[in-house]
This record gives structure tokens, sequence and C-alpha cells, in this order.
């Protein structure tokens, strides 16, 4: 008899190939071209208080955050700028509204990057040939970041409201004009806070230009709505290559941020996954508290940095091939668990016993992975059904 295998099946590693865009550098970070997509968050904290700016920009960085931006309303925020760049773990990107002469500020001190509103900036179009000087003269990119809520009063007027094509003729029309004074280093972003309108914009914008795009959509809201109006958003454009660095916005600490960012991009392999844990929602065939044990492994294994499998399954329908799939599981019922180490049971426990044997089982192979030298960025938790 022939023997089938019954291993993780054979998937696509990816959705779409990447559109072609010139690459720019951001601090130590390459954006664009063949480089992964990058997540970003936003300091929430008063640039001009240096220690929390910075102790913000930490946890930012222990979560996974490849770049940061910082708000500069202020002379005081501007001031601080120097030192931050200069003490950040991460490329530090200064976002000015409003006033000009802060572009010049972010410039002089050292940013990564400048992110730049033209919608909002009094008179910008007639001072792109001084930041174009400026920035080519630092090597410091400029990212042209249009969004919905401050588009130029010219193109209201022209389209009534913030459509797509309004979008994207703003970001098109700006970069032309640092295009004319021979600055290349331009990276552009489109927000709209409907994720339907800033898909569209996307497209659009990437059907007619190869800068590298960043993906946000503005205003996203609370955490529970804005992770799935950005999760969406993302996943329509990515899944389709186009983007080549995303922020998820949302109403909470920058770190949930940035979690999602990272949860987003290991979902359609476009970062390597770190630890996984998949559980079943729970249903009236389950004989064992689902919720409760996985809990208790995620608690259990948190820190864990390889990339590592784990299902916890209620019943006996869906929990051995669900566990047989995943690099370590257990399939539930009868009070008790089998335990699943690559595909094959190794053990019987009693249901009191199950948290404590899978992660004894765990660490036992994130110690094989990691002298087999497979490590993995910060760990994530998935539930699936």
């Amino acid at each position: 008899m022939t023997a089938i295998s019954l291993g993780m099946p054979s998937v696509p590693t990816k959705l779409a190939e990447r559109r072609k865009s010139r690459q720019i550098q951001v601090g130590s970070v390459a954006v664009g071209g063949d480089a992964p997509v990058s997540v970003q968050s936003m300091t929430t904290t008063r640039t001009s208080d240096i220690g929390a700016t910075l102790q913000q920009i930490a946890e930012l960085t222990a979560t996974g955050c490849q770049i940061v931006r910082v708000a500069c309303p202020t002379q005081d925020d501007a001031d601080a700028l120097a030192t931050i760049a200069r003490k950040s773990q991460l490329p530090v990107i200064a976002d000015i509204h409003f006033q000009p002469k802060y572009v010049f500020a972010a410039i002089e001190a050292g940013c990564a990057a400048v992110r730049v509103n033209p919608g909002n900036i009094k008179q910008f179009d007639d001072k792109v040939k001084e930041i174009a000087k400026a920035a080519n003269d630092h090597g410091t990119p400029i990212r042209i970041g249009v969004n919905a809520g401050s588009l130029d009063r010219r193109l209201l007027q022209k389209y009534g409201k913030a459509t797509p094509e309004a979008l994207v003729e703003s970001a098109l029309w700006e970069a032309s004009l640092f295009e004319e004074h021979g600055f290349r280093d331009i990276k552009i972003s489109v927000k709209h806070n409907d994720p339907v309108v800033m898909i569209e914009a996307y497209r659009q914008l990437a059907a007619q230009s190869d800068y590298p795009l960043h993906l946000g959509v503005t205003e996203a809201g609370p955490a529970f709505q804005g992770t799935i109006k950005s999760a969406v958003a993302f996943g329509a454009l990515l899944s389709q290559g186009i983007g080549d660095t995303i922020r998820v916005s949302l109403s909470a600490p920058p770190v949930e941020e940035v979690k999602v960012g990272n949860q987003i991009l290991e979902s359609l392999n476009l970062k390597q996954r770190g630890l996984e844990i998949v559980s079943c929602p729970s249903c009236g065939r389950a004989q064992v508290d689902v919720y409760k044990l996985a809990e208790e492994v995620t608690a259990g294994l948190e820190g864990m940095e390889v990339p590592l499998r784990v299902a916890v399954m209620g019943c006996v329908v869906n929990g051995p091939g669900e566990a047989r799939e995943a690099d370590l599981g257990v399939a539930s019922g009868n009070g008790k668990g089998q335990i699943f180490v690559k595909g094959e049971v190794i053990k019987t426990v009693p249901e009191s016993k199950i948290v404590e044997t899978l992660i004894e089982e765990a660490l036992k192979l994130a110690e094989q992975m990691q002298s087999d030298g497979v490590t993995s960025g910060e760990p994530q938790v998935s539930v699936a059904g």
C-alpha cells in the first residue's frame, strides 16, 4: 500500500509578484524594490519630551517595529529631533504639517526621512525647490502623504470630495514638482478612512507610477474596528503585490499597531511567522474548556521566538487533523488529550496534564529548532476554526 503523507499541505508562498517600484533608503531600512514590506508606527508622546519619546520608541522596537514617525507641531519638538534621531534604535521620520520651516529643521536634525502633507502646508509648492535641495544635500527621503481630510482645496473644488482620483492627482502633482528639481527619493501615501476608496486610490497610484508606497487607512478607529479595516485594505493590496511599508492607525497604544501590522504580514507570508497558536472557537462538540486551554498555553509560551505552530483543539471532529498538521498539537476529548508532534501521536495524557505537556514538548522543539539555526521574529497568536 502506498503511504499517504499527512504532513503540512503544500501552499503558495505568495499570492502575487511584488509590484516593481524604485527603492529608497530610510535610515537602515530599504523601502521598495525587492526589500521586505516594513512595519511602521507613530509615537503618541510629545516629541519635545525626549525621554518619554525614546522610551516609547524602545517599546516599539521590542514589538517588531522597523520605522517610527514622530510629530513635529512646535519649535520645541523640532529642537528635540536631533537628539531623538541620534539615540533612537529605529529610523525616525519627522511628521510635518502647516509650517514648512520644520521640514528644514527635520532635515538638518538628521532624521531618516520627512513626511510632508502638501494639502495643509502653507504655500508648499513654492517651497519645493528649497526642500528638494536640502533633502538632496543631506540624503533625506521625502514621503508625500496625502490625506482625505486635508486635501488641497483646488482638488476638492475640482472633484467635489476626496475621491481616489483626487488623492492620486494630488500625490503625483507634488511628486512631479520634486522631480523637476532632480529629487527622486520619494515615497507616497494616499490615505482615506474608507477602505474601499483607499484601495482604489492605491491601485490607481500603483498603475501610474513606480514610487514606493506606504499603505495606511487614516483614522481607522478603535482597536477592533481599526484592525478589521486595516487588515481588509492591506490584505487586498498586498495580495496584489502593492505596498512597500505599512502603518496600522489605531486609537490604541502604538505597540498594538505594530502587533497587528506584523500579524497581517505574517498571514500573507510576507514576514516569517513566529509562534502561532491555532485554537478552535469551541462549540457544542467540545469536551474540554478550549478557551482556558488556549489562554494557558499562550501564557506558558510567551516570549518564544521560534516559528512554531501549536494547535489546541477541543473535539474529535477537526481536532486530530489540525493537531496533526501543526508542529505540536492536542486533540482533546473524554477527559484526555492526544499529543501530536510533527504529525505523530506521541502520548495520551489526562486533561489536567495537557497544558504542562504541551509547554514541555514546545520547549523541546524550540531548543531543537534553535540548535538547528531556525529563528524568527516576534511571536504572534492567531485563532482559527
